[in-house]
């Protein structure tokens, strides 16, 4: 080739370049995938409940998986039914939440693969430190809650289909106490969160119940106390479930099994008994064979 073949072909590639940048771009691109994909492929999506969330737990946990695993996680943090619904809709790849008996059926129905205990802790009802009820030290929550009734104390209720409203629910039922019939009265729902509910019930002077977790951790308290703890089904059980990827194929079977096998394992189950506020334990480990 003469140099004056070679100027023009050089001058040709040049102008091709110009013209069509997206060329030398396209060959970039070839050479490995874009960095928001290599991300993406290595988070998943956690569906939990507001009290996981507004103890703290997560921003303790989260980040020893991630370094653990590589794997980063985004948890949306609703009640246990919307989080349920949620993941029976693919939008999700591990549930974290604390109803065992609606678990059960969602694993039952096919959206979860299996489900296995991580945590416990406890329910508490708390109240004002005028105890209208005369409730406080009460170790007995179904007659606490006949008292509360029968004084119409007020009573903020999450009112929203969480893990814990269903718990709440679930204890005036044995309590043969028809709240939807005193809504509005002295029963109030607030339709929100552990950590916002616990800011109306301090608001109005009412009684509450809360996971203790969320308790320990809500900057709130005022003259508040526990008034009701330690009875038998004030027991919370947490669980963990894969979403069913054959159900929803996009699920990220492989780094949502990383996760619950972290959690349920050695390592995971360590880091939920190390978790702790003001020199509180909050969860209580108690991972054992999948239900």
């Amino acid at each position: 080739m003469n140099r004056r073949t070679m100027t023009a072909t050089l001058a040709g590639l040049a102008l091709g370049l110009l013209v069509f940048p997206s060329l030398a771009q396209d060959t970039q691109k070839s050479t490995a995938p874009p960095a928001a994909a290599v991300a993406a492929a290595k988070s998943i999506i956690v569906q939990s409940t507001t009290s996981t969330q507004d103890s703290g737990l997560f921003d303790y946990l989260l980040p020893l998986f991630s370094k653990a695993t590589g794997i980063e996680v985004r948890v949306v943090a609703v009640g246990t039914g919307q989080a349920l619904k949620n993941a029976q809709n693919g939008d999700g790849d591990v549930v974290l939440v604390h109803a065992k008996a609606d678990e059960i059926k969602f694993v039952a129905a096919g959206f979860g693969v299996k489900r296995f205990d991580v945590m416990y802790n406890d329910f508490v009802i708390v109240g004002p430190s005028e105890d209208p009820a005369k409730i406080a030290g009460a170790k007995n929550v179904l007659g606490a809650l006949k008292a509360i009734a029968e004084t119409k104390a007020p009573f903020a209720s999450r009112g929203d289909d969480s893990g814990t409203h269903k718990a709440e629910l679930a204890l005036w039922n044995k309590a043969s106490i028809d709240v939807k019939a005193a809504s509005g009265t002295w029963y109030r729902e607030t339709g929100s969160g552990m950590g916002p509910t616990l800011n109306t019930a301090v608001g109005m002077g009412a009684y509450t119940f809360t996971d203790r977790g969320t308790w320990i951790s809500f900057k709130n308290k005022g003259a508040y106390q526990i008034a009701v703890e330690g009875d038998t089904p004030l027991l919370n059980q947490y669980g963990v479930m894969l979403v069913n990827p054959a159900k929803h194929p996009h699920v990220k079977a492989a780094e949502g099994q990383a996760f619950v096998d972290w959690l349920v394992g050695k390592e995971g189950q360590a880091a939920v008994a190390g978790f702790r506020v003001n020199g509180q334990q909050l969860f209580f480990p108690n991972a054992k064979s999948g239900d």
